[in-house]
């Protein structure tokens, strides 16, 4: 929380959208860490006088320089997930940790369920066949229904219930694991990840990031899912045992897959980019001008609230 007269800089990390970038600039005196090739010389000048930084979900805010400083208060994620920041370490100094969560649910699941049809259907794959010509020459291979499979959700959170209540009209049967089972679902708890890949025909993964889900779909749960299933990721790559799934790929003991994230990002694993089989995406899940937009206007609120309140709107769980 904030002394009775806070230093009032605010420390960015990164490049951010247009509107948040001037927010920043027409309230708070901001210092623009990325820009700037001599980091440590700017920590050591200015550090002392942040109250607060703005980052985003990718970047976070690195040990070193929540290390430098001194009076943080608070720190702003633009964007949902949170775990490339030690909130742990952070509470530990009293810092406050706010992301922005709900604004970016719809755009997340609209874009699982339409990368999940993509994948199943083919469209990406059947979009290449025509524009390569092959059309003339030879059909396009069948592809694999949607309605009526068994969709098992990997983390039942906001998004995951957004994605589940989409896919309901499908005529789906559907079925989730999360850390303990959610309260007032009609789905299908399942007790483990490699018991719900087992069960399902598409597996889709909408979990949190972080450590405690590091490899959570791991080589076992590749093998559950089987050569007749899918997977969907609008998750974060480092759920994913990213090599086991690329061999699960090449060597067809997975129907396919769609990835919105990877492990080393912007970085796909080479032996991906050949496969029709797969549906690749650049993180695009919640890249919609209406949802970038409310995603800055929240971060900016939590920003605000804080150097005038001593609060944030939607500080992380």
């Amino acid at each position: 929380m904030p002394t009775s007269a806070p230093p009032r800089t605010v420390l960015q990390l990164c490049p951010l959208p247009p509107s948040l970038e001037a927010g920043l600039a027409a309230r708070h005196r901001t210092i623009r860490l990325h820009e700037h090739p001599d980091r440590a010389a700017v920590l050591a000048e200015h550090g002392p006088a942040v109250a607060a930084a703005v980052t985003s979900a990718r970047v976070g805010v690195p040990n070193d320089v929540m290390d430098a400083l001194p009076h943080l208060g608070a720190i702003v994620h633009f964007g949902v997930g949170y775990e490339t920041t030690d909130v742990a370490r952070a509470r530990a100094r009293g810092i406050d940790v706010s992301n922005t969560p709900d604004v970016l649910t719809d755009c997340v699941a609209d874009l699982a369920v339409g990368a999940l049809i993509d994948v199943m259907r083919r469209l990406s794959a059947a979009d290449r066949h025509v524009r390569r010509g092959d059309w003339t020459r030879a059909a396009f291979p069948l592809a694999t229904k949607v309605s009526g499979k068994h969709v098992g959700i990997l983390g039942l959170g906001r998004i995951g219930r957004a994605i589940a209540a989409r896919l309901a009209g499908f005529g789906v049967r559907l079925s989730y694991h999360s850390r303990r089972p959610a309260g007032g679902v009609p789905y299908r708890y399942v007790p483990s990840a490699e018991a719900l890949a087992e069960s399902a025909d598409v597996l889709v993964v909408a979990t949190s990031g972080g450590d405690g889900t590091r490899g959570l779909v791991s080589e076992k749960v590749l093998a559950a899912l089987g050569p007749q299933g899918y997977l969907v990721n609008v998750a974060r790559g480092s759920v994913v045992d990213e090599p086991a799934l690329v061999s699960a790929l090449v060597e067809r003991r997975i129907a396919g897959a769609a990835l919105d994230v990877f492990a080393d990002e912007p970085h796909v694993p080479e032996p991906l980019l050949g496969l029709d089989s797969v549906v690749l995406l650049p993180h695009i899940a919640s890249a919609t001008h209406e949802t970038r937009e409310a995603m800055g206007e929240l971060a900016l609120r939590n920003l605000n609230a804080y150097l005038t309140e001593g609060r944030l709107v939607t500080p992380v769980p």
